[in-house]
C-alpha cells in the first residue's frame, strides 16, 4: 500500500495535523531535546485524540514503518524521532484535568511535567514529578518517574491509578489494579514497551506551595570528609529532604531539597553546619512550582548530549573517593517511600537504592562528539565498581546489556512475556526494548 493511499484512507479523517517533509512545522516537530538527533520521519501525525493515536499506529503498521513516540522528547537517543518511519507526535494532547477533592488528576500522554505542577498547585497538591518541567510525563513515569517528593510519596509510576493505552493492533485498553492488573504492573516501570498511552490517572498530595533548596560548595581538597559527613546526614534525614552532590572541577556542592511540611526543616539546616565551613552557600526559600523549573535552562533545549547512569545501594568511603577522583557528576538520594513499596509490586527495580549516579554532558560543536562523550564513559567507569543497576530512564547507547542492567532476571522474563502477549511483533521496539520471545 503507498503513502498516498494511506493518507487518503487511514489518515484523511485525524483531528490533529499530518505533516511531511517541506511542509510547515515539520522541522519544528522532529526537532528534539538533543540537538545531535537529525532524523527526517516520512510523517509525523500530530494526534489530537485516541482515535488519531489509533489511526497513526494502523497507519504505521499498513505501510510496514517504524513508529517512534514523542511526548517531551527527552531520551537522549531521540528515540522519538524515527529515520523515514512515522512518528506519533502527542504534545497536542498536553491536557491535564484536576479533581481537588478527591486528590486526582487526568494528564493527557503528551503533557508536559509543567502542566501537570501547575494544574494541581492551584490547589497546594502535587505527585512525584522530575526535576526539568518541560520533560514529558509519560516518558518519565513510564520509566519509573524520580522527582523531589519521591521519599516521601513514591516514584511517578507508584502514584499512577490506572493508564489508557493504544495497543500495537489499535486497540484501546484500560490497566489498573483491577482491569489488565498485569499490564498495569508492567506500565510501572517497564518503559514505552507495550504501547501508546493517551492517559494517566495520578494520585495527588498535599504538599502545599513552598519549598527550598539549600547548597554549599567546599573546595576539591575537602570533598572527602565532607561528602562523608554528608552522607551519614542523609541516613537520618526526614523524607521531606532529598540530598543532593556534585563534583565540578576545582570544588563539591552539596546540599538538599526540602519540599512539604516545614516541621524538621531548620533542624537540617543546622545539621549541615557539621559539614565544615563552606567557600560559599545558597538557602533559598522558594514556590514548589519555582523549584520545578529552576533546572530548565540546565536541562534546556539546542545542546548536544550525552549521558551515563548508576544505582548505589552503599556510598562506601571507596566509593566517595572515586566520585572525587572521577572528574564530575551528580548524586541525588532516593529510599525512603521508593523503598516502602514490595519490589514485586511493580516492574520498576533496585528499590533498595540509596543514590543515583549519573554524569551528563552537553556542548554545541559536532566536532567535539567523540570527545564529549569519552568524558562522559569515563566518569562513569570510575563508579561502576560501585554500581549495582541502573534506571531505565538513564540508559542511552547500551543496547540490551543496559536492559539486563536495569531489570533483575526474574523481572525481565516476566516482561517479556507481557511483551509477547501485547506487541508479539515488537511493534514499540524504538525504546529500551524488551523483545518478545
Amino acid at each position: 500500500m503507498t503513502t498516498t493511499t494511506v493518507l487518503t484512507r487511514t489518515l484523511a479523517h485525524v483531528d490533529g495535523q499530518v505533516l511531511r517533509p517541506g511542509q510547515p512545522g515539520y522541522d519544528t516537530a522532529r526537532t528534539v531535546w538533543n540537538a545531535i538527533v537529525d532524523r527526517r520521519p516520512r510523517m509525523i501525525v500530530r494526534c489530537a485524540s485516541v482515535r488519531d493515536v489509533v489511526a497513526a499506529v494502523r497507519a504505521a503498521r499498513e505501510l510496514g514503518l517504524e513508529i517512534g513516540v514523542r511526548c517531551g522528547g527527552h531520551s537522549v537517543l531521540g528515540l522519538a524521532v524515527p529515520d523515514d518511519g512515522l512518528m506519533i507526535d502527542l504534545t497536542p494532547m498536553g491536557g491535564v484535568r484536576v479533581d481537588p477533592a478527591g486528590r486526582r488528576a487526568w494528564v493527557q500522554g503528551g503533557a508536559l511535567l509543567g502542566a501537570l505542577d501547575q494544574a494541581a498547585q492551584r490547589y497546594g497538591l502535587a505527585t512525584t514529578a522530575g526535576n526539568v518541567s518541560h520533560t514529558g510525563v509519560g516518558g518519565l513515569t513510564l520509566g519509573g518517574g524520580m522527582g523531589w517528593l519521591a521519599r516521601q510519596y513514591g516514584l511517578a509510576c507508584d502514584n499512577v491509578i490506572s493508564y489508557e493505552m493504544v495497543t500495537a493492533d489499535g486497540t484501546v485498553v484500560r490497566a489498573s489494579r483491577t482491569e489488565n492488573p498485569e499490564l498495569f504492573w508492567g506500565l510501572r516501570g517497564g518503559g514505552g514497551n507495550f504501547g501508546v498511552v493517551t492517559e494517566f490517572e495520578f494520585r495527588l498530595h498535599p504538599v502545599g506551595t513552598e519549598a527550598l533548596a539549600a547548597e554549599y560548595d567546599f573546595s576539591i581538597e575537602d570533598a572527602l570528609p565532607v561528602l562523608r559527613t554528608w552522607r551519614d546526614l542523609n541516613a537520618a534525614a526526614p523524607r521531606e529532604a532529598t540530598f543532593t552532590a556534585d563534583v565540578n572541577g576545582d570544588h563539591v556542592t552539596v546540599g538538599f531539597v526540602w519540599a512539604g511540611d516545614v516541621t524538621g526543616r531548620a533542624g537540617l539546616l543546622s545539621s549541615m553546619r557539621e559539614m565544615g565551613r563552606p567557600v560559599a552557600s545558597r538557602v533559598e526559600e522558594m514556590s514548589y512550582l519555582r523549584l520545578q523549573t529552576r533546572d530548565d535552562m540546565v536541562g534546556g533545549h539546542a545542546y548536544r548530549r550525552y549521558s551515563k547512569g548508576h544505582y548505589l545501594r552503599r556510598f562506601s568511603d571507596e566509593a566517595i573517593e572515586a566520585f572525587v577522583s572521577g572528574g564530575g557528576g551528580g548524586l541525588q538520594a532516593l529510599g525512603g517511600a521508593i523503598a516502602d513499596i514490595p519490589d514485586e509490586d511493580a516492574a520498576f527495580a533496585h528499590r533498595g537504592t540509596v543514590f543515583e549516579y549519573t554524569t551528563g554532558i552537553r556542548w554545541t560543536d559536532p566536532a567535539e562528539d567523540a570527545d564529549r562523550m569519552a568524558v562522559a564513559r569515563r566518569r562513569a567507569a570510575a563508579m561502576e565498581p560501585f554500581a549495582s543497576g541502573v534506571y531505565v530512564n538513564m540508559l542511552s547507547d547500551e543496547g540490551a546489556a543496559g536492559v539486563r542492567r536495569a531489570y533483575p532476571e526474574a523481572k525481565l522474563a516476566r516482561l517479556t512475556e507481557l511483551k509477547t502477549a501485547y506487541d508479539p511483533a515488537n511493534v514499540f521496539h524504538l525504546n529500551q526494548n524488551i523483545r518478545p520471545r
